[in-house]
């Protein structure tokens, strides 16, 4: 039995039961031959399925909210953003679905041989998801997926586990299979055991570590891997810019849902010239954040999810400060009931130090002094990550010649910390492979097939 517990109290709110390597083993055989009439199913049946699931989740939207607050600690109302944003990512990939699944001719009925593409199903996919965006992340895989006909084994983080079974009871209600959309709980030892079967393709969201581990379980059975990993998000802030706007948009950037997000932003570097007026301001917004009940609108920052984060946060912030970091506010536990931490800020930073270096996901951010853009462009590029990064200047061509020269694999001029259906969602070096979102996260769920047709006769 996995427990579950309220990061906000410390308490106990439902016992889960866990899968076993037999219940796993059971959901794959179903799902293999389940995902073949799914795969027949015609796209106008699968498409209302969708339809429907939307329909749910709007109707339901109150108490999923809530539920996903009660477990991760997300403010309510980031909770209900999260499901407004579920909605606008599902009508796009109902959109461009279609689109995608067309066949393509490539040569005609002049020419002695005709030349066409389709594109099939992967078969069943292995979708282990996330706990800080469990609607956005795993609707990345999930909504496409079972669009494109293939059959999903969605296994949400333990530390979401009953926003997972509610997915997967609306999915069910909306007329999915039970065996095409098979849910799968428990820890990682249960994600461990997924990987052993003979997937299609395995879909991560989560850690560098994790993924790397991932990646090395199922190489050897050349299956299709796609991570969705961290990262260490840079923004430089020019001088050019008008100071409290950059730092109003970089203090949500940073804080939003307590920095734990991939492309929360990690680092920021100001020139030197509107350096000390920055952090000034900077603070003084950082200070409006109202740190509280999750349940309550006026909160802004409630619990960090996982408690062994504290450390991780204690640890940096220690780090930094022996190596000369200025902490400008927090630095510490909040001493109360679950796991809250104090939104913290740090100047006099430097890339010797851990906070600027490794990936922190929680409410701490570093401010550094740069003297000019190549330093900032040397400073955002020295990092194993390349997720997303940021320019604040008001000169177009000058955030276009930055950017150019980053390595990230989603940039912003005047905006951070922003996730379009439209736009494809793929990392670099450590933050990951492949991608989602766009029309290029629909093809990565499709095999290709090369048609040769030559009429005789």
């Amino acid at each position: 039995m996995m427990e579950v517990y309220n990061p906000a109290t410390d308490r106990h709110l439902i016992g889960i039961e866990e899968d076993t390597l037999e219940t796993i083993l059971s959901k794959f055989e179903k799902a293999k031959k389940a995902q073949k009439d799914w795969a027949k199913t015609p796209l106008k049946k699968r498409i209302a399925a969708i339809e429907k699931f939307k329909a749910l989740v709007i109707e339901e939207k109150d108490n999923l909210a809530r539920v996903l607050t009660n477990e991760v600690g997300k403010p309510i109302t980031q909770s209900q953003n999260e499901l407004n944003g579920l909605i606008t990512r599902i009508e796009y990939f109902l959109k461009e679905t279609p689109k995608v699944l067309k066949e393509e001719k490539i040569s005609g009925k002049e020419d002695p041989i005709t030349e066409t593409i389709s594109k099939e199903p992967l078969g069943v996919i292995g979708n282990i998801s996330a706990w800080n965006y469990p609607y956005f992340v795993g609707s990345n895989v999930f909504i496409p997926a079972l669009l494109t006909g293939n059959a999903v084994l969605y296994k949400p983080s333990e530390f979401a586990s009953c926003t997972g079974t509610l997915i997967s009871q609306l999915m069910h209600d909306a007329g999915v299979p039970a065996d095409v959309f098979a849910l799968v709980i428990g820890t990682g030892t249960v994600g461990e055991d997924l990987l052993k079967l003979p997937l299609d393709g395995v879909f991560f969201t989560g850690s560098y570590a994790t993924g790397k581990k991932i990646n090395s379980l199922v190489a050897s059975n050349l299956t299709k891997v796609q991570l969705e990993l961290g990262g260490k998000d840079p923004s430089y802030v020019c001088e050019d810019i008008e100071v409290k706007n950059a730092a109003a948009s970089l203090a949500d950037g940073a804080f939003y849902n307590n920095g734990q997000s991939c492309c929360s932003v990690e680092r920021i570097y100001v020139h030197e010239s509107i350096y000390e007026p920055f952090v000034e301001v900077f603070l003084s917004e950082v200070k409006n954040f109202v740190v509280g009940d999750p349940l309550s609108p006026k909160t802004y920052l409630g619990p960090l999810t996982r408690a062994a984060q504290i450390e991780v946060l204690e640890a940096q912030i220690q780090d930094a400060i022996r190596k000369g970091a200025k902490l400008e506010m927090g630095g510490k536990k909040i001493i109360r009931a679950g796991n809250y931490f104090e939104p913290t800020v740090l100047t006099n930073v430097s890339h010797d130090m851990l906070l600027m270096k490794e990936e922190s996901f929680g409410p701490v951010i570093g401010i550094q002094k740069v003297k000019n853009d190549d330093e900032a462009i040397s400073l955002m590029n020295d990092t194993a990550y390349g997720l997303t990064a940021s320019v604040y200047t008001k000169d177009e061509k000058r955030a276009e010649n930055i950017l150019k020269q980053i390595h990230a694999g989603t940039v912003y001029w005047n905006c951070c910390d922003r996730v379009s259906p439209r736009l494809p969602w793929a990392g670099r070096g450590h933050s990951g492979i492949g991608c989602t979102l766009s029309h290029y996260g629909i093809e990565t769920f499709l095999r290709l097939k090369a048609w040769h047709l030559k009429k005789l006769g």
